[in-house]
């Protein structure tokens, strides 16, 4: 049944890191002081808050600082911070006498379930949005709001919800290779521990890995250390696995800076910040992990035991199952011919794709502006270009790349975006704006 509508000044579609820290953003805009209440409701596909569950690898740890937290660079004095969350469980002082400013990524997740507890009165599970609708608008009178249709999961009951902004972060789409379809024994990575603790360890003697990524190497290495009996092969097109560059002046490219100066910068000083530092994130991997593969390779030479080939300069070309058989074929960049493989199970740690909301705006696309190479534009504060005939707020948590850089899509910079976002909602609301909800 669809229940009469609601009014909320933001409606968030995703309820991942993202708009958590948007969550935590804007009860702190409130908790100052600043203005009138900004009601929020977020809906979430989810049956539960879920941040690459299948990869929470035992011992695999962040890549940034536990003080790239949802609020910390924003407001140090949060109380949604990692700081206040280890205080909180009673382990602050045992995570300062670590020495390490990387937590495991369990703990982080365990950190993200702790300061989403707060948020359950704003936050519905098992929500997918199916439709965003314009309004009928009296006469000539701008769009101030857009209607948002939500369909239950569970019960297939619909809601129909209003809201003066819409913020969408759902997040990455993981990306396989051109001609292969997932299945039981063909797995991309963000799909990882679910489908391996319902095999038969027993029953695996050969397991292929496919990526040269930080997660790719880290499923390398849990599945040697898993399973003993199984081969593992690492095919990968590049020659070995490239570290990545976590040095100081390297890693200013997340900085809340360097996002102006990537937004405000021509397409050639973009395209820099691509070549230069993409190996700060993309396709490469801790120094550690790869250290613990190359030891674990070469103490099988030592003992005449190889368990872990790494394939490299190799692309494959095709999957075909025969069984429980997956037969790759490969292509050897190295002398361009082609071999096969034969495996229990495909693994491809390939990537993802950044969000595209395209469909998900439904009527609303068509008022969203785009620049010249048909990508939205996208203003400074991630809050989508659109005619005049539309007022209402349409921001984005993801898919701005091409206007705001690396960290776009990534943890880095997550406390300053959200806090962007929240000023800019509550800056462009008029007087009749306030809230009813």
């Amino acid at each position: 049944m669809e229940t009469q509508s609601e009014v909320y000044d933001v409606v968030g579609i995703g309820f991942g890191p993202s708009n958590l820290s948007l969550a935590v953003a804007l009860e702190e805009h409130q908790s100052k002081g600043n203005g009138n209440p900004i009601s929020a409701a977020f809906f979430e596909r989810q049956p539960a808050l879920g941040w690459h569950r299948n990869m929470l690898l035992p011992s695999a740890k962040m890549q940034i600082s536990f003080l790239k937290d949802l609020s910390t660079f924003r407001n140090p004095a949060s109380q949604f911070s990692f700081i206040a969350y280890l205080h909180a469980a009673g382990r602050l002082a045992q995570f300062v006498n670590n020495q390490d400013f990387f937590p495991t990524r369990q703990e982080f997740h365990d950190y993200l379930e702790w300061a989403e507890s707060s948020f359950s009165d704003r936050v519905t599970y098992s929500s997918e949005v199916t439709s965003i609708r314009l309004p009928q608008a009296a006469g000539e009178q701008p769009v101030d709001h857009v209607q948002v249709e939500v369909r239950d999961t569970s019960s297939r009951g619909t809601r129909l919800v209003r809201a003066r902004n819409i913020v969408v972060s759902t997040g990455l789409v993981p990306r396989m290779p051109v001609g292969i379809d997932r299945d039981e024994r063909i797995w991309h990575s963000s799909e990882f521990l679910e489908k391996f603790r319902k095999l038969d360890h027993g029953q695996v003697k050969k397991v292929a890995v496919v990526g040269a990524g930080q997660s790719a190497a880290e499923i390398v290495r849990f599945v040697y250390d898993t399973i003993p009996g199984a081969s593992v092969s690492a095919i990968m097109p590049s020659y070995g696995y490239s570290i990545a560059d976590d040095t100081p002046f390297a890693n200013k490219i997340f900085d809340a800076d360097a996002v102006d100066d990537y937004y405000n910068g021509t397409e050639r000083s973009k395209d820099s910040f691509w070549r230069y530092h993409k190996n700060t994130n993309y396709g490469v991997v801790d120094d550690e992990v790869i250290r613990d593969l190359h030891q674990r390779a070469y103490d099988d030479e030592v003992r005449g035991t190889p368990r872990l080939n790494f394939l490299n300069l190799s692309r494959v070309d095709s999957v075909k199952q025969t069984g429980d058989d997956v037969r790759l074929t490969l292509h050897s960049v190295r002398n361009d011919e082609t071999y096969h493989l034969d495996v229990d199970v495909l693994i491809c740690a390939t990537g993802y794709d950044s969000m595209e909301p395209t469909e998900m705006l439904g009527e609303l696309e068509s008022h969203c502006l785009r620049d010249e190479q048909g990508r939205f534009r996208v203003e400074r504060d991630y809050r989508l270009a659109t005619g005049p005939g539309v007022h209402c707020g349409v921001y984005l948590q993801g898919g701005t790349e091409h206007t705001h850089g690396l960290a776009s899509s990534l943890l880095s910079n997550i406390a300053i975006r959200s806090g962007e976002i929240a000023d800019s909602i509550a800056e462009r609301r008029t007087p009749r704006q306030f809230s009813t909800a």
